[in-house]
């Protein structure tokens, strides 16, 4: 079972599911929409996936035809999309309050990614804030 939440704790999730392959995506829509050099996220299966609180927090965007982003409209975390019509929805990976054992497995969408990020440059790591 996996669970998730937005950064308010006013939305929740759980899904009975497995994740499927997870991925970076690069995208500039993921950029502009989490912020960041990319979105991390896996595709679940939709019968398996159901809000558990706050649905009448739920914001919606329709980023692209057809794709829409599901989003708290209190704190603006971004929970995950959907394509109505399809059998799968897109967990935002950084909304599981899950433990995740699985490794993502593809950078997708490289081609419109961040110039000033590279998934091969190696970088120092800090556990906590800059000091």
């Amino acid at each position: 079972m996996l669970n998730g939440s937005c950064l308010c704790g006013g939305l929740a999730y759980e899904v009975d599911a497995e994740l499927s392959r997870i991925a970076h995506c690069h995208c500039p829509t993921c950029r502009k929409t989490h912020g960041a050099a990319f979105s991390s996220v896996a595709a679940v299966p939709r019968e398996k996936f159901r809000w558990t609180k706050g649905a009448e927090l739920l914001g919606a965007f329709e980023s692209s035809p057809g794709k829409f982003r599901r989003f708290c409209t209190r704190c603006g975390s971004h929970i995950m999309a959907e394509r109505t019509a399809q059998p799968t929805v897109l967990l935002r990976l950084g909304c599981l309050d899950t433990t995740v054992g699985e490794l993502p497995q593809v950078h997708i969408w490289r081609s419109q990614g961040a110039s000033w990020y590279d998934p091969k440059t190696s970088i120092e790591e800090l556990p906590e804030g800059l000091t």
